[in-house]
């Protein structure tokens, strides 16, 4: 019987080739796995036992957050039942184990829309008034990836993965990879959001066919998410925003404004791409604003003369 380290790396290349599961999600199961390979006195599989793995879960609680906890756990499980399916296992000692604990709801953290307005203000302003050609055609990119970020709510990661032939400016559409390759299409809704990114396409037309990414740098290499979050960084700083703002604030805010606009929610999930409506669910616990308008105007109490 093979070592649980082997019987590890053998389980990701699985992953990897049969699963064709995407690089941070082999990541975080490489931390997990390996997390647990050194935390377990026992390298033999066949000798772990249900008590052994509930004593771990144990630990885990303990030292980290309960998010954290139940991808590790899920991490663990998945392996164990690799394990089973492959027959290495005749007993597999997940299967006793139930797992039952309240994972706290954290709201989404979203920007306020005159933020959004003012920083986005700022980039235009930066454009208009740059010195250099370099600052003038970076802030027209910093721009179009900012409007596009929340003008259709996209991750980060899609963003910048975005390929040339993924966006048709003429209809207005994108065609998004999403987690696990999962493919859906949104389209651009707003004229100025449209220009912006007609001017950036053809402004960066060398960029984007050296390094067949739509966003790219000056040097003709993909965008990465840190270049995206540096931008947002800077920006925010140069318009005197106190509010931390992340690349995912803008998914968070663009999911919000259209649920307060009475968006039916299953269209949002769509938009999303979310594979879930649990998933989307979590933005109705943020429209305080619409659920107060509704209340003030609404309610029969309004009514009452007493």
């Amino acid at each position: 019987m093979e070592n649980l380290q082997t019987l590890t790396e053998n389980y990701l290349e699985y992953c990897r080739t049969q699963k064709c599961l995407d690089e941070k999600t082999l990541k975080a199961y490489r931390i997990d796995l390996r997390q647990f390979s050194e935390e377990s006195s026992l390298q033999k599989i066949t000798e772990i036992t249900t008590n052994n793995l509930e004593d771990y879960i144990v630990r885990l609680h303990q030292q980290y957050k309960p998010k954290t906890v139940k991808r590790k756990i899920a991490s663990i499980k998945a392996f164990f039942h690799y394990l089973e399916y492959k027959e290495l296992l005749a007993i597999n000692p997940f299967t006793k184990i139930q797992v039952h604990f309240r994972e706290p709801t954290i709201l989404p953290k979203i920007i306020p829309l005159h933020t959004v307005e003012k920083f986005l203000t700022i980039i235009y302003t930066q454009r208009d008034n740059a010195k250099t050609n370099y600052q003038r055609r970076n802030a027209l990119r910093d721009a179009a990836v900012s409007e596009l970020l929340f003008a259709t709510g996209m991750r980060i990661s899609e963003l910048c993965s975005l390929k040339n032939e993924d966006i048709n400016l003429h209809d207005g559409s994108i065609l998004i990879y999403g987690k696990g390759d999962k493919e859906r299409r949104i389209h651009i809704g707003n004229d100025s959001v449209s220009q912006i990114m007609e001017e950036y396409k053809a402004e960066f037309q060398a960029e984007i066919k050296s390094c067949n990414h739509f966003f790219a740098n000056q040097n003709g290499k993909p965008l990465s998410d840190q270049a995206v979050r540096r931008m947002i960084n800077k920006y925010c700083s140069l318009a005197d925003i106190d509010l931390h703002i992340t690349p995912h604030m803008f998914r968070h805010t663009f999911a919000t404004s259209l649920l307060e606009a009475d968006v039916d929610i299953r269209y949002i999930q769509e938009m999303l791409g979310h594979s879930s409506i649990n998933v989307t669910e979590i933005y109705t616990h943020v429209t305080t604003a619409k659920q107060r308008d509704i209340l003030i105007s609404k309610h029969p109490r309004k009514d009452f003369h007493i």
